[in-house]
């Protein structure tokens, strides 16, 4: 039972680390644009929640695309709300505040907020406990077993990146390589050549015998 503890805590302190739960506040300028980049592996789910607060005669727009400028939530004029969206690949994903003064007003700074929620933490876990008719105690084991699968993933993607990197490392090393030993060689044919030929020169002018 102890090492079972052990486990379980552990799980929890790692599950910490890798989740993704933020919450930011800060003060918009009149007519300027704010963007927040993340990058996701796949098959995760986001789930934000955001508030403004409201200047008469300006308005903000927020905007969630990924890399390739899809479009994967939007909605203008916003002031209180929430948005959900699915990763299907492993991208950078962005989210853009927008703001905007309309007409001959003045504009003025506003105050947003930003709760964006990745993973395990995003899930409705009380929404699968009445569908599923699960016990308190059997939620909790659902949700430390999709938190030790998202771990899991996790490391997997971080080893997959450490190899890539690796691999392209050797590769970059490589290139250097090559590429200095033909600077090198270029040099030394290009000194004998400078070498021949001024000596050719200066036999011609009898400069030397």
């Amino acid at each position: 039972m102890k090492v079972f503890f052990n486990e379980l805590l552990f799980t929890l302190m790692l599950s910490s680390m890798v989740t993704l739960v933020y919450g930011i506040r800060w003060h918009m300028k009149p007519n300027t644009e704010k963007c927040l980049k993340e990058e996701l592996r796949q098959n995760v789910l986001v789930k934000g929640e955001y508030e403004v607060a409201p200047v008469e005669g300006q308005k903000i727009d927020y905007i969630v695309r990924d890399s390739k400028n899809h479009i994967l939530s939007q909605k203008e004029d916003i002031t209180t709300g929430k948005f959900t969206f699915s990763v299907e690949n492993y991208d950078m994903f962005e989210i853009c505040f927008i703001s905007k003064v309309t007409g001959n007003h003045r504009g003025f700074v506003q105050e947003v907020y930003l709760d964006i929620k990745t993973g395990v933490e995003a899930k409705n876990y009380e929404g699968i406990a009445e569908a599923s008719k699960l016990k308190p105690l059997e939620l909790d084991l659902k949700r430390l077993e999709d938190m030790s699968q998202s771990i899991v993933l996790d490391f997997e993607d971080m080893k997959k990146r450490a190899d890539e990197m690796r691999n392209t490392n050797e590769s970059t090393n490589k290139r250097v390589f090559y590429f200095g030993m033909l600077s090198m060689i270029c040099l030394i044919g290009f000194a004998t050549w400078q070498i021949f030929y001024l000596k050719r020169y200066f036999k011609a002018k009898r400069l030397i015998e």
